[in-house]
Protein backbone atom coordinates (compact mmCIF):
# COMPACT_ATOMS: atom_id res chain seq x y z
CA UNK A 1 0.00 0.00 0.00
CA UNK A 2 1.75 3.40 -1.29
CA UNK A 3 1.48 6.42 0.74
CA UNK A 4 -0.55 9.34 -0.49
CA UNK A 5 2.17 11.18 -1.94
CA UNK A 6 3.62 8.25 -4.04
CA UNK A 7 -0.22 7.30 -4.92
CA UNK A 8 -0.80 10.88 -7.02
CA UNK A 9 2.99 11.02 -8.43
CA UNK A 10 2.14 7.38 -10.27
CA UNK A 11 -0.85 8.63 -11.01
CA UNK A 12 -0.05 11.62 -12.76
CA UNK A 13 3.16 9.53 -14.46
CA UNK A 14 0.45 6.86 -15.79
CA UNK A 15 -2.02 9.90 -16.85
CA UNK A 16 0.82 11.43 -19.33
CA UNK A 17 2.18 7.86 -20.45
CA UNK A 18 -1.19 7.52 -21.97
CA UNK A 19 -0.90 11.50 -23.67
CA UNK A 20 -2.85 13.17 -21.14
CA UNK A 21 -1.84 16.95 -19.73
CA UNK A 22 -1.31 17.06 -16.26
CA UNK A 23 -0.90 19.81 -13.23
CA UNK A 24 0.88 18.71 -10.14
CA UNK A 25 -0.30 21.20 -7.24
CA UNK A 26 1.44 21.12 -3.97
CA UNK A 27 0.01 22.76 -1.00
CA UNK A 28 3.11 25.31 -0.13
CA UNK A 29 1.78 27.24 2.93
CA UNK A 30 -1.65 27.35 5.18
CA UNK A 31 -2.63 30.20 7.35
CA UNK A 32 -5.42 29.71 9.97
CA UNK A 33 -7.20 26.20 10.02
CA UNK A 34 -6.67 24.25 6.65
CA UNK A 35 -8.36 20.72 5.08
CA UNK A 36 -4.54 19.76 4.35
CA UNK A 37 -0.87 20.39 5.75
CA UNK A 38 2.11 21.96 3.87
CA UNK A 39 2.97 18.96 1.23
CA UNK A 40 0.01 17.65 0.28
CA UNK A 41 -0.46 17.31 -3.10
CA UNK A 42 -3.19 16.84 -5.95
CA UNK A 43 -2.78 15.75 -9.28
CA UNK A 44 -5.55 17.30 -12.26
CA UNK A 45 -5.79 15.39 -15.05
CA UNK A 46 -6.35 18.25 -18.87
CA UNK A 47 -10.28 16.44 -18.59
CA UNK A 48 -10.54 17.02 -14.94
CA UNK A 49 -9.58 13.74 -13.26
CA UNK A 50 -8.15 14.20 -10.16
CA UNK A 51 -6.52 12.26 -7.79
CA UNK A 52 -5.05 13.25 -4.27
CA UNK A 53 -6.06 16.07 -1.91
CA UNK A 54 -5.34 19.43 -0.94
CA UNK A 55 -8.95 20.46 0.70
CA UNK A 56 -11.84 19.23 1.60
CA UNK A 57 -13.47 19.35 -1.99
CA UNK A 58 -14.36 22.75 -3.16
CA UNK A 59 -10.14 23.83 -4.28
CA UNK A 60 -9.88 20.30 -6.05
CA UNK A 61 -13.55 21.64 -7.98
CA UNK A 62 -12.25 25.17 -8.69
CA UNK A 63 -8.84 23.27 -10.47
CA UNK A 64 -11.31 20.59 -12.34
CA UNK A 65 -13.04 23.21 -14.01
CA UNK A 66 -9.90 25.24 -14.89
CA UNK A 67 -8.52 21.97 -16.18
CA UNK A 68 -11.30 21.77 -18.39
CA UNK A 69 -11.53 25.23 -19.73
CA UNK A 70 -7.99 24.90 -20.25
CA UNK A 71 -7.25 27.90 -17.53
CA UNK A 72 -5.04 25.94 -15.35
CA UNK A 73 -0.82 26.40 -15.15
CA UNK A 74 0.20 26.16 -18.85
CA UNK A 75 4.19 26.77 -19.10
CA UNK A 76 6.04 27.04 -16.29
CA UNK A 77 4.80 26.77 -12.43
CA UNK A 78 2.79 29.69 -10.86
CA UNK A 79 1.99 30.39 -7.25
CA UNK A 80 -1.97 30.99 -6.12
CA UNK A 81 -3.73 31.42 -3.10
CA UNK A 82 -7.16 30.44 -2.49
CA UNK A 83 -9.51 32.30 0.37
CA UNK A 84 -7.57 35.24 0.97
CA UNK A 85 -10.90 37.49 1.79
CA UNK A 86 -13.71 36.26 3.94
CA UNK A 87 -16.15 35.63 0.33
CA UNK A 88 -13.04 33.53 -1.08
CA UNK A 89 -12.94 31.02 2.26
CA UNK A 90 -16.61 30.92 2.62
CA UNK A 91 -16.44 29.60 -1.32
CA UNK A 92 -13.83 27.39 -0.71
CA UNK A 93 -14.52 25.66 2.22
CA UNK A 94 -12.48 27.74 4.61
CA UNK A 95 -13.00 29.45 8.09
CA UNK A 96 -12.63 33.08 8.02
CA UNK A 97 -9.23 34.45 7.90
CA UNK A 98 -8.24 30.82 6.34
CA UNK A 99 -5.76 30.41 3.62
CA UNK A 100 -4.02 27.97 1.50
CA UNK A 101 -1.37 28.89 -1.07
CA UNK A 102 -0.49 26.32 -4.02
CA UNK A 103 2.08 25.74 -6.62
CA UNK A 104 0.54 24.83 -9.79
CA UNK A 105 3.12 22.91 -11.66
CA UNK A 106 2.57 21.55 -15.35
CA UNK A 107 4.51 17.79 -15.69
CA UNK A 108 6.90 18.07 -18.15
CA UNK A 109 9.93 15.84 -19.62
CA UNK A 110 11.96 18.65 -17.31
CA UNK A 111 10.03 17.48 -14.34
CA UNK A 112 11.96 14.49 -13.67
CA UNK A 113 8.72 12.72 -12.74
CA UNK A 114 9.69 9.59 -13.64
CA UNK A 115 13.51 9.51 -12.16
CA UNK A 116 11.89 10.74 -8.84
CA UNK A 117 9.60 7.39 -8.51
CA UNK A 118 12.50 5.32 -9.82
CA UNK A 119 14.25 6.59 -6.72
CA UNK A 120 11.81 6.01 -4.67
CA UNK A 121 11.00 2.74 -5.96
CA UNK A 122 14.37 1.91 -4.58
CA UNK A 123 13.42 3.34 -0.62
CA UNK A 124 15.26 6.47 -1.17
CA UNK A 125 14.18 9.78 0.22
CA UNK A 126 14.95 12.73 -2.46
CA UNK A 127 15.39 16.07 -2.17
CA UNK A 128 13.71 17.91 -5.28
CA UNK A 129 14.03 21.55 -6.22
CA UNK A 130 11.77 22.91 -8.66
CA UNK A 131 12.93 26.37 -10.58
CA UNK A 132 9.82 28.30 -10.73
CA UNK A 133 10.75 30.14 -14.26
CA UNK A 134 11.55 27.54 -16.14
CA UNK A 135 9.77 24.52 -14.23
CA UNK A 136 13.05 22.61 -14.80
CA UNK A 137 13.59 20.00 -11.73
CA UNK A 138 16.68 18.61 -9.99
CA UNK A 139 16.98 15.42 -7.88
CA UNK A 140 19.81 14.82 -4.54
CA UNK A 141 19.42 13.15 -1.56
CA UNK A 142 17.50 14.16 0.88
CA UNK A 143 19.21 15.49 4.31
CA UNK A 144 18.58 15.78 8.09
CA UNK A 145 15.80 17.97 7.32
CA UNK A 146 12.54 17.36 5.41
CA UNK A 147 11.12 20.73 5.91
CA UNK A 148 9.07 22.21 2.55
CA UNK A 149 10.70 25.74 0.89
CA UNK A 150 9.13 28.09 -1.28
CA UNK A 151 11.33 30.66 -2.54
CA UNK A 152 10.33 33.83 -5.31
CA UNK A 153 13.01 31.43 -7.36
CA UNK A 154 12.48 27.70 -6.15
CA UNK A 155 10.14 25.25 -4.30
CA UNK A 156 12.28 22.56 -2.30
CA UNK A 157 10.07 19.31 -1.45
CA UNK A 158 11.00 16.17 0.07
CA UNK A 159 9.60 12.89 -1.31
CA UNK A 160 10.26 9.15 0.35
CA UNK A 161 10.02 7.95 4.02
CA UNK A 162 11.34 9.96 6.52
CA UNK A 163 9.82 7.90 9.54
CA UNK A 164 11.22 4.52 9.78
CA UNK A 165 9.32 1.42 11.66
CA UNK A 166 11.39 -1.77 13.09
CA UNK A 167 9.04 -4.45 13.77
CA UNK A 168 10.78 -7.38 15.97
CA UNK A 169 8.77 -10.62 14.29
CA UNK A 170 7.23 -11.84 11.00
CA UNK A 171 3.90 -13.35 12.27
CA UNK A 172 0.34 -12.83 11.30
CA UNK A 173 0.03 -9.34 13.03
CA UNK A 174 2.86 -8.56 11.05
CA UNK A 175 1.12 -9.09 7.70
CA UNK A 176 -1.25 -6.64 8.37
CA UNK A 177 0.87 -3.88 10.27
CA UNK A 178 3.51 -3.36 7.93
CA UNK A 179 1.23 -2.11 4.43
CA UNK A 180 -0.50 0.43 7.01
CA UNK A 181 2.33 1.48 8.44
CA UNK A 182 4.09 1.83 4.85
CA UNK A 183 1.27 3.73 3.34
CA UNK A 184 1.62 6.11 6.66
CA UNK A 185 5.15 7.15 5.56
CA UNK A 186 6.98 4.59 7.52
CA UNK A 187 10.04 2.83 5.61
CA UNK A 188 9.67 -0.89 7.58
CA UNK A 189 11.98 -3.49 8.58
CA UNK A 190 11.00 -6.74 9.56
CA UNK A 191 13.30 -8.23 12.12
CA UNK A 192 13.56 -12.27 12.86
CA UNK A 193 16.22 -14.76 12.89
CA UNK A 194 13.40 -17.37 12.96
CA UNK A 195 13.53 -19.77 10.07
CA UNK A 196 10.03 -20.97 10.74
CA UNK A 197 8.30 -17.23 10.27
CA UNK A 198 11.24 -16.10 7.87
CA UNK A 199 10.81 -19.17 5.40
CA UNK A 200 8.62 -17.43 2.73
CA UNK A 201 8.30 -13.76 4.22
CA UNK A 202 6.89 -11.42 1.41
CA UNK A 203 5.37 -8.30 2.34
CA UNK A 204 5.37 -5.56 -0.20
CA UNK A 205 7.41 -2.15 1.34
CA UNK A 206 9.16 -4.09 3.77
CA UNK A 207 12.94 -5.11 4.22
CA UNK A 208 13.36 -8.57 6.07
CA UNK A 209 16.51 -9.17 8.78
CA UNK A 210 17.73 -12.18 9.62
CA UNK A 211 19.85 -10.74 12.20
CA UNK A 212 18.99 -11.19 16.11
CA UNK A 213 16.80 -8.14 17.31
CA UNK A 214 19.64 -6.51 19.06
CA UNK A 215 21.87 -6.29 16.42
CA UNK A 216 19.37 -5.26 13.93
CA UNK A 217 18.30 -2.18 16.58
CA UNK A 218 21.97 -1.14 16.69
CA UNK A 219 22.28 -1.59 12.91
CA UNK A 220 19.44 0.94 12.63
CA UNK A 221 20.74 3.52 14.46
CA UNK A 222 17.66 4.81 15.97
CA UNK A 223 16.71 8.27 15.93
CA UNK A 224 13.42 10.76 16.82
CA UNK A 225 11.97 9.64 14.02
CA UNK A 226 11.79 5.84 14.33
CA UNK A 227 9.51 3.37 16.23
CA UNK A 228 10.12 0.19 17.55
CA UNK A 229 7.31 -2.40 18.01
CA UNK A 230 8.13 -5.57 19.46
CA UNK A 231 5.62 -8.41 18.72
CA UNK A 232 7.14 -11.88 18.61
CA UNK A 233 5.43 -13.12 22.11
CA UNK A 234 9.37 -14.69 22.60
CA UNK A 235 10.44 -13.48 25.43
CA UNK A 236 14.38 -13.81 24.73
CA UNK A 237 13.57 -11.85 21.33
CA UNK A 238 11.34 -9.10 22.67
CA UNK A 239 13.81 -8.26 25.32
CA UNK A 240 16.64 -7.81 23.37
CA UNK A 241 14.87 -5.44 21.07
CA UNK A 242 13.61 -3.21 24.51
CA UNK A 243 17.14 -3.45 25.80
CA UNK A 244 18.61 -1.45 22.77
CA UNK A 245 15.52 0.41 22.04
CA UNK A 246 14.72 1.38 25.94
CA UNK A 247 18.25 3.22 25.86
CA UNK A 248 18.08 4.95 22.57
CA UNK A 249 16.54 7.84 21.10
CA UNK A 250 13.53 6.15 19.30
CA UNK A 251 10.22 8.40 19.55
CA UNK A 252 8.00 4.83 20.31
CA UNK A 253 9.07 1.76 21.85
CA UNK A 254 6.20 -0.55 22.13
CA UNK A 255 5.92 -4.70 23.12
CA UNK A 256 3.09 -7.24 22.55
CA UNK A 257 1.27 -8.73 25.61
CA UNK A 258 -1.03 -8.49 28.67
CA UNK A 259 -0.59 -6.78 31.95
CA UNK A 260 0.79 -9.76 33.28
CA UNK A 261 3.43 -10.19 30.71
CA UNK A 262 4.67 -6.40 31.30
CA UNK A 263 5.42 -6.99 34.24
CA UNK A 264 7.04 -9.56 34.33
CA UNK A 265 9.07 -8.15 31.62
CA UNK A 266 9.55 -5.26 33.81
CA UNK A 267 11.08 -7.45 35.98
CA UNK A 268 13.03 -9.18 33.51
CA UNK A 269 14.61 -5.67 31.62
CA UNK A 270 15.31 -4.11 35.25
CA UNK A 271 17.43 -7.59 36.46
CA UNK A 272 18.92 -8.72 33.83
CA UNK A 273 19.76 -5.89 31.16
CA UNK A 274 19.93 -2.82 33.77
CA UNK A 275 16.65 -0.88 32.25
CA UNK A 276 16.18 2.16 34.85
CA UNK A 277 12.39 3.13 35.56
CA UNK A 278 12.94 6.21 33.75
CA UNK A 279 13.68 4.27 30.29
CA UNK A 280 11.01 1.54 30.84
CA UNK A 281 8.40 4.07 31.76
CA UNK A 282 9.01 4.58 27.64
CA UNK A 283 7.63 1.52 26.92
CA UNK A 284 4.08 1.04 25.30
CA UNK A 285 2.69 -2.31 26.58
CA UNK A 286 0.58 -3.73 26.02
CA UNK A 287 1.08 -2.25 22.67
CA UNK A 288 -1.94 0.01 21.08
CA UNK A 289 -4.70 2.15 22.29
CA UNK A 290 -6.95 0.03 24.34
CA UNK A 291 -9.89 0.04 21.49
CA UNK A 292 -11.61 -3.20 22.17
CA UNK A 293 -9.31 -4.54 19.81
CA UNK A 294 -9.13 -8.78 19.05
CA UNK A 295 -8.30 -9.50 15.61
CA UNK A 296 -4.89 -9.00 13.77
CA UNK A 297 -5.93 -6.49 11.93
CA UNK A 298 -7.67 -4.36 14.57
CA UNK A 299 -4.85 -5.13 16.80
CA UNK A 300 -2.32 -3.54 13.81
CA UNK A 301 -5.04 -0.54 14.20
CA UNK A 302 -4.80 0.07 17.49
CA UNK A 303 -0.71 0.09 17.21
CA UNK A 304 -0.65 2.49 14.62
CA UNK A 305 -2.98 4.47 16.61
CA UNK A 306 -1.12 4.94 19.33
CA UNK A 307 2.15 5.13 16.86
CA UNK A 308 0.49 8.51 15.36
CA UNK A 309 -0.70 10.09 18.18
CA UNK A 310 2.57 9.74 20.30
CA UNK A 311 4.50 10.97 17.01
CA UNK A 312 2.23 14.40 17.30
CA UNK A 313 2.19 14.48 20.87
CA UNK A 314 -1.28 13.34 21.81
CA UNK A 315 -2.06 11.81 25.20
CA UNK A 316 -5.26 10.02 24.90
CA UNK A 317 -6.34 8.24 28.01
CA UNK A 318 -7.35 4.59 28.29
CA UNK A 319 -11.09 4.20 28.02
CA UNK A 320 -13.70 3.70 30.47
CA UNK A 321 -15.59 0.52 29.39
CA UNK A 322 -19.53 0.40 29.41
CA UNK A 323 -21.17 -1.59 32.25
CA UNK A 324 -20.60 -5.53 31.52
CA UNK A 325 -18.46 -5.04 28.90
CA UNK A 326 -14.66 -6.35 29.10
CA UNK A 327 -12.19 -5.03 27.15
CA UNK A 328 -9.06 -6.68 25.92
CA UNK A 329 -5.49 -5.23 27.38
CA UNK A 330 -3.55 -5.72 24.38
CA UNK A 331 -5.96 -7.16 21.80
CA UNK A 332 -3.80 -10.34 22.57
CA UNK A 333 -4.07 -12.07 25.68
CA UNK A 334 -0.97 -13.68 25.27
Amino acid sequence: MDNADLQVLRQASRWIADGHRVVLCTVTRTWGSAPRPPGSSVAIRDDGLVTGSVSGGCIEDDLIEKARTGALARGVPQVVRYGIDADSAHRFGLPCGGLIELVLEPVAAHTRLDELLARLQHGERVRRTLVLASGEATLEAAGATDELELTDTTLVTHHGPSWRMLVVGAGQLTQYLVPMASALGYQVLVCDPRDEYAHGFEIPGATLLRTMPDDAVRELRPDGHTAIVALTHDAKLDDLALMEALSGPAFYVGAIGSRANQARREARLKEHFGITDAQFARLHGPVGLKNGARTPPEIAVSILAEITAVRYGYHIPPPVPSLGTRTPESGCPA
